[in-house]
């Protein structure tokens, strides 16, 4: 690792070593049922990690997260290509779309519990509606920002809307799509957490959630911290695709 490279990375590392500093201070500075130090909420975590309970809730969890962010690009990326290619599809369905998307979803929950219960799939919608409007509205910025002239000269050599869509729309709008994935990324997160915390008896927000009921409060805290951990690393996974395809903008 040359010089250049530490010197450049030595601001994120130092400010990491001192949030975990004030952190442990903290900790041993208040009770034990407001906050624990960061050395306690590392015994803490190692202990459901050696049980296996926190292995099998994180399981539940990822399948949770992963199933609900796929339908969301799913269902996000064609729809908002359909919606900037078809005006008088988007001028009807724009109303009904802000109106979910200015909507809390958490506000939804209650209303999905009582049509669908409380199995996987109304988890799998509090996810998929958190996590798809980013993706929605970024896909259509990108589509309606598509030059007229790019479509016209693809129609002047008969391009078939399929192969407009393949060949024009589809790799202009994709970088605008990244930049909705890695937005769609925390919300995905937040609506796992969220769905577990009203309907689920499993998964990392039962997790916190049953362990703040215990007065276990290292045990919230490891959670906390591994479902922060998790979304850092998804978002920087997401910026770096994000990046990647940002150069197609050229």
């Amino acid at each position: 690792m040359t010089v250049a490279v530490i010197r450049r990375n030595a601001p994120f590392w130092i400010s990491i070593a001192a949030g975990i500093a004030l952190w442990e201070i903290a900790g041993r500075s208040t009770s034990a049922a407001f906050m624990v130090p960061f050395s306690e909420t590392l015994r803490r975590l190692w202990q459901l990690v050696a049980t296996g309970e926190f292995v099998r809730q994180f399981l539940d969890s990822a399948q949770l997260f992963l199933t609900g962010f796929v339908l969301a690009l799913i269902v996000g990326m064609p729809l908002g290509m359909l919606l900037a290619r078809v005006r008088v599809l988007r001028i009807g369905i724009e109303p009904y779309i802000m109106t979910l998307y200015a909507t809390p979803m958490v506000a939804l929950i209650p209303f999905i519990l009582s049509l669908l219960g409380f199995g996987f799939v109304p988890k799998v919608l509090v996810v998929f509606l958190f996590a798809v409007f980013p993706v929605l509205y970024n896909t259509v910025e990108g589509a309606r920002s598509i030059k007229p002239e790019m479509i016209e000269v693809a129609k002047s050599f008969r391009s078939s809307e399929w192969a407009l869509w393949r060949e024009v729309m589809l790799p202009y709008t994709l970088p605008y799509t990244m930049t909705g994935v890695r937005q769609a990324i925390g919300r995905a997160l937040v609506g796992m957490v969220a769905a577990e915390f009203f309907l689920s008896s499993t998964g990392l927000g039962q997790l916190i959630m049953g362990a703040s009921q215990n007065f276990d409060t290292g045990g919230v805290f490891a959670s906390i911290l591994i479902i922060g951990l998790i979304g850092v690393g998804l978002m920087r996974l997401g910026l770096m695709i994000e990046n990647h395809f940002a150069r197609w903008r050229q």
